[in-house]
């Protein structure tokens, strides 16, 4: 039988964890496990203004059942990697403060420039995590997961999170509840489950 772990999810913008790995997130917290979300930015470049985006990503929080929401604290959207170093200190200071033993974070593989620095920067501050997993993104230039996670039954939940992020969902159709179920449905194949969640594994610890 499985231990209880301890997950920190992180994310360069508000919508970013739910869509890349919110079924899992729903699958941790329904297990047991201590779970975070760490969001970098407030998204203030993005549709909607910063009060929308923080009441939006705190509705999403609450419905996958997460009881720890952290913020990136003086790192402005669009510039996290002018702030690389500082970003790695926050994402330390996550770490330690959680105990964690599973993170989640971006792929580097990826057009958005914020996505690729809060990966590299994970990468750095999570040097003695045993397990780090990439999820991928609609901005992802290439994205081949090869460890896969069952959400079967905590695929509506992370819809229902992502639908809380209003101001996304309506500029964007890319965050739209029909593409993740059919992302969730195309990864579900590859592993033969009826729907999952795909992660490029940069380090996975196997309990046996």
């Amino acid at each position: 039988m499985r231990g209880r772990q301890s997950v920190l999810a992180i994310g360069a913008h508000p919508d970013d964890i739910e869509l890349g790995c919110g079924g899992t997130i729903a699958r941790h917290v329904a297990a047991g496990d201590r779970v975070a979300m760490l969001v970098v930015t407030y998204g203030e470049v993005g549709p909607g203004n910063v009060e929308q985006r923080v009441i939006e990503q705190e509705r999403a929080t609450e419905v996958l059942g997460v009881n720890t929401l952290l913020w990136g604290r003086d790192i402005p959207d669009c510039r996290v990697s002018l702030h690389e170093l500082d970003l790695v200190h926050q994402i330390e200071e996550a770490l330690r403060s959680l105990d964690a033993t599973i993170v989640y974070t971006h792929s580097p593989n990826d057009s958005h420039q914020d996505h690729r620095a809060v990966a590299l920067c994970t990468m750095g501050a999570a040097r003695g995590v045993s397990s780090v997993m990439s999820y991928g993104a609609p901005s992802a230039l290439q994205f081949n997961p090869t460890t896969f996670v069952d959400i079967s039954d905590s695929l509506d939940k992370k819809i229902d999170a992502l639908m809380c992020h209003a101001s996304q969902v309506q500029a964007s159709e890319m965050v739209s509840a029909s593409r993740v179920r059919s992302s969730a449905e195309h990864y579900g194949h590859s592993c033969r489950r009826h729907y999952a969640e795909g992660f490029e594994p940069v380090r996975v610890m196997v309990e046996v």
